[in-house]
């Protein structure tokens, strides 16, 4: 062996083809790919949790039950509506599960803007309710007192109650169509139709 051509700390000079070239790019640019997805992911879960109006001054709120419909069942509400005389059907083919659930709601609490995925029965036992819909244009509250029931029409519609009574506010409520295991109650964000 020739001393002056052997280098043992030398590079050796290796063959690399086209095709291994573009398989490391392509690699790379799948990680970057990924990295950036991720990236987005994480920016827009916050950029939702930062402008979502969570609810404020809930006493309680406890589920009584939850159950599966047995039989395939559609549920249906036909609403005309006593302000504007609007009529709106609301309708869950193949309902899933129903919640059933109590909430009460200090003086000056409210709910949040917030959506269901499904219709929603509300019944107000005690107290009395100011319902806010997202869809009115001029923000004016419908008033529900003791012993009124009313349906949320669900599907994305949004919503915010409010109690601007005294005394607690208890409702008792029947959520349709939620998703197995799913979540019957959404934070959204203000939709802008009103200042708060």
């Amino acid at each position: 062996m020739n001393k002056s051509t052997f280098n043992p700390f030398r590079r050796r000079e290796q063959s690399v083809s086209l095709g291994a070239i573009q398989n490391i790019t392509r690699g790379v640019k799948t990680r970057r790919l990924a990295a950036l997805a991720a990236l987005a992911t994480i920016l827009a879960s916050s950029a939702t949790v930062a402008f979502a109006t969570p609810p404020v001054g809930i006493v309680s709120a406890t589920v009584f039950a939850t159950a599966s419909f047995t039989d395939l069942t559609n549920v249906r509400f036909g609403i005309k509506d006593g302000v504007d005389c609007g009529r709106e059907i609301v309708y869950a083919r193949n309902a899933q599960d129903t919640v059933m659930q109590q909430i009460i709601i200090a003086p000056g609490g409210n709910s949040g803007w917030h959506l269901h995925p499904g219709p929603v029965v509300v019944l107000v036992k005690a107290g009395q309710l100011s319902y806010f819909s997202g869809d009115d244009p001029t923000c004016t509250a419908r008033i529900y007192p003791a012993g009124q029931a009313f349906v949320e029409g669900g599907r994305g519609h949004v919503a915010f109650a409010r109690n601007d009574g005294n005394t607690n506010l208890e409702l008792w409520v029947t959520y349709f169509d939620v998703p197995p295991g799913g979540l019957f109650r959404i934070d959204a964000p203000a939709p802008g139709n009103c200042s708060f």
